[in-house]
């Protein structure tokens, strides 16, 4: 009875053994291997049914249908698809505030190019000898006026002052043609111009709308710039070891486990993007910062002085002003004469070139404030689309098309297997990752080049903010950057202000300078380095004498 029972007992063993061998058999790989073949690589590489998992280093050791070049070449792909991914994320920011920068900065040349065109076609007419023996300081005008917007080291209102002093002696001796007027005289004149005002408020006025209206047009143009130059670097940065073997995890080990056709649990790809773009996150704060001043110069665009009238009919307040002086001329000359004293009389008489020209200017002004209305409207909606764009980009690579989604919480793969993802999704930024489940993150060692790219969005919100209050703010001329990045680099504010200096030491603006920015320079303490090393060496120098000296007295002994 004992024998019988004991050889069932072991025909059972035997059947549940064969069972369990026809059970594995039926784990075929197929499905891995067309999904392997369809990412480019050899089908002949893939087992045909699952095999021992010893061998893998990243995706979980149990039965599996991938070899350890599987594992490997699964690993570069995800990278690869990973960074396309991210760089097709960042390009359609780009894409936005390029886009913006091309409608701006052709909106504004195009204002200022009109306002010089209408002076070209009307002003020979108007103006005569006035304008056709000067027509290089009114074209040099435009061309400051291009030059400061683009941020190069003009001081737009030395620029402003030289243009109309050099207008009012020109002016003065046309109107005046039967008086000898000496060097000395002109002089004289410039001196109490502020008294006389023979332009009337118009001088003024300009300065002071022209100033705002273009410290807020470039420091605009140039924040679209520098953040379209931000992400682009960003995209360029390469994933760390720890992320690749982290998003191989998430994106290939369910084909490996045989399950091709399980996408990843939602939260465990947030974990793993979090852990990714840490470093991205941390960008949050200062591109938020920069987003919102744009916003606020954006406003000024509306403001009473606004952008199209201030800049569009520059030639009409230079006509104002010509204009002022023409029909004031009598009362002009006298309080010049009360001032100088009076001229000698021109015996020879005026020429035929000296004729007076009293012409009212009645020039129409095509202002467009409705197109450049749309125009910001438009704007600030992308702008205001982009303001989350760092914090969010984990969430947005992490959408239905690549996990299963809320309503499949317990049919997605967890990185183990087929089942529910519990640990709680990691917070923003790099130090938020220091518990990190899934990539292992060294918060201790940011990345430098958005460490970098921080600094640059820093320095043009504060550029922005300055503008906004209506400051002048040292900028650099796109075209200037020798980094070989492209335009819209900038740079660091105290490399800007050594550089701007140097140009306008010269050129002192009677009202008030360019301010510079805050910081001692990137080059500003030289000097005092150099005086530090000098005692270092002195010492240095002692101290070997020293101990020369009295292993000499040692051995002397």
């Amino acid at each position: 009875m004992m024998m019988d029972l004991s050889l069932g007992f072991w025909l059972l063993c035997l059947v549940c053994s064969v069972g369990g061998e026809s059970s594995s058999r039926a784990k075929s790989c197929s499905d891995v291997r067309l999904v392997y073949s369809t990412k480019g690589f050899s089908m002949s590489e893939v087992p045909q049914s699952e095999i021992s998992g010893e061998h893998l280093r990243i995706c979980p050791q149990g039965y599996t249908c991938c070899t350890s070049e599987m594992e490997e070449n699964f690993a570069n792909k995800s990278k690869v698809e990973f960074e396309a991914k991210l760089k097709e994320a960042c390009r359609s920011v780009q894409v936005i505030l390029t886009g913006q920068h091309k409608i701006f900065d052709g909106y504004f040349q195009n204002l200022l190019s009109k306002s010089e065109k209408t002076m070209q076609d009307t002003f020979p007419g108007m103006y005569g000898e006035l304008y056709s023996q000067n027509i290089k300081q009114f074209k040099d005008l435009y061309i400051e006026l291009r030059q400061y917007y683009r941020g190069s080291s003009v001081n737009l209102e030395e620029a402003l002052q030289e243009f109309w002093i050099h207008l009012l002696e020109r002016l003065f001796k046309l109107l005046n043609p039967q008086y000898q007027i000496t060097d000395d005289y002109l002089d004289c004149l410039v001196k109490h111009s502020e008294q006389v005002k023979p332009f009337g408020e118009v001088p003024r006025d300009l300065k002071l709308k022209a100033t705002r209206a273009f410290i807020a047009v470039r420091s605009f143009v140039q924040g679209l710039s520098i953040g379209s130059d931000a992400v682009k670097k960003v995209s360029q940065v390469s994933l760390s070891h720890e992320c690749t073997r982290a998003n191989m995890k998430l994106m290939y080990c369910s084909v490996c486990r045989g399950m091709p056709n399980l996408k990843p649990c939602t939260n465990y790809c947030r974990n793993v993007l979090k852990g990714c773009l840490a470093n991205q996150a941390d960008l949050d704060t200062e591109w938020k910062n920069l987003i919102d001043s744009m916003l606020l110069v954006a406003d000024r665009f509306d403001s009473p002085s606004n952008i199209d009238n201030v800049i569009g009919s520059i030639h009409t307040k230079i006509s104002e002003a010509i204009s002022n002086m023409q029909e004031n001329k009598e009362s002009i000359t006298a309080k010049v004469f009360q001032g100088c004293g009076n001229l000698k009389v021109n015996t020879k008489g005026p020429s035929g070139e000296e004729k007076k020209r009293r012409v009212k200017s009645h020039m129409e002004e095509n202002s467009s404030g409705f197109a450049l209305e749309k125009l910001i409207s438009d704007a600030k909606g992308k702008l205001k689309d982009i303001r989350d764009y760092w914090i969010s980009l984990p969430s947005a690579l992490c959408g239905d098309r690549v996990t299963a989604g809320s309503a499949n919480e317990d049919k997605c793969w967890n990185g183990m297997n087929k089942g529910r993802y519990f640990p709680e999704v990691m917070g923003d930024g790099l130090a938020n990752q220091i518990n990190n489940p899934e990539v292992d993150v060294d918060i201790t060692k940011p990345d430098m080049t958005i460490r970098q790219q921080i600094m640059q969005l820093k320095i043009m919100t504060n550029r922005l903010r300055n503008a906004y209050n209506g400051n002048d703010v040292d900028f650099q001329d796109a075209s200037d950057d020798t980094s070989g990045s492209g335009s819209g680099d900038g740079c660091m504010d105290e490399v800007c202000g050594k550089k701007l200096s140097k140009n306008s030491s010269t050129r002192k603006p009677e009202t008030h300078g360019i301010p510079k920015q805050s910081g001692r320079g990137v080059h500003g303490n030289k000097g005092n380095s150099s005086s530090r090393v000098q005692p270092s060496c002195f010492l240095l120098i002692l101290l070997l004498f020293s101990g020369t000296f009295l292993a000499a007295q040692h051995l002397k002994r």
